[in-house]
């Protein structure tokens, strides 16, 4: 991959994209201070050069009673390529783990999950994770509150 150079009207769009992509392209335009076409010049080739790769929705978890967050710790038995692509193919078909990253620490994978309550939490743990390829062991860090997620900071 390589970088792409970015200046600040770039980086005006990137920032108000992540803030709103449903803005229209106008409405984008005046808040970077471009006209409409240059601004829609700019947005296409950001999307083809890959630094856009989507437009998402954010949701309110709490509506949807899935607020319960866990951040687990995952050690693998093995580290080898082949292990860890089998461990990362696996996390993928798990709706409950939000992401997954690979660490440089005394663990190896630090996933956030996403449940209804810590019962919940507690079967998706011990019946899906602790059965994923090479898991040795996990250690789990419940979250007590959101303060920002997505970009967006929450009122306490």
């Amino acid at each position: 991959m390589t970088n792409v150079s970015l200046d600040n009207y770039d980086l005006a769009i990137l920032k108000t994209l992540e803030q709103n992509g449903r803005i229209t392209v106008t409405e984008l335009a005046d808040r970077v201070g471009l006209s409409k076409t240059p601004c829609q010049i700019r947005m296409k080739r950001l999307e083809s050069n890959g630094v856009i790769r989507g437009y998402t929705v954010i949701m309110d978890y709490g509506l949807l009673d899935t607020n319960h967050i866990a951040f687990v710790q995952v050690k693998l038995s093995d580290t080898r390529a082949a292990a860890l692509a089998s461990f990362n193919d696996a996390v993928g078909a798990v709706s409950e783990i939000e992401e997954c990253h690979m660490m440089a620490a005394d663990f190896d994978y630090i996933l956030k999950v996403r449940t209804r309550d810590i019962a919940s939490y507690r079967e998706v743990l011990g019946e899906t994770i602790s059965e994923l390829p090479y898991v040795s062991s996990t250690s789990t860090f419940v979250c007590m509150e959101a303060v920002k997620e997505h970009g967006q900071v929450f009122d306490g």
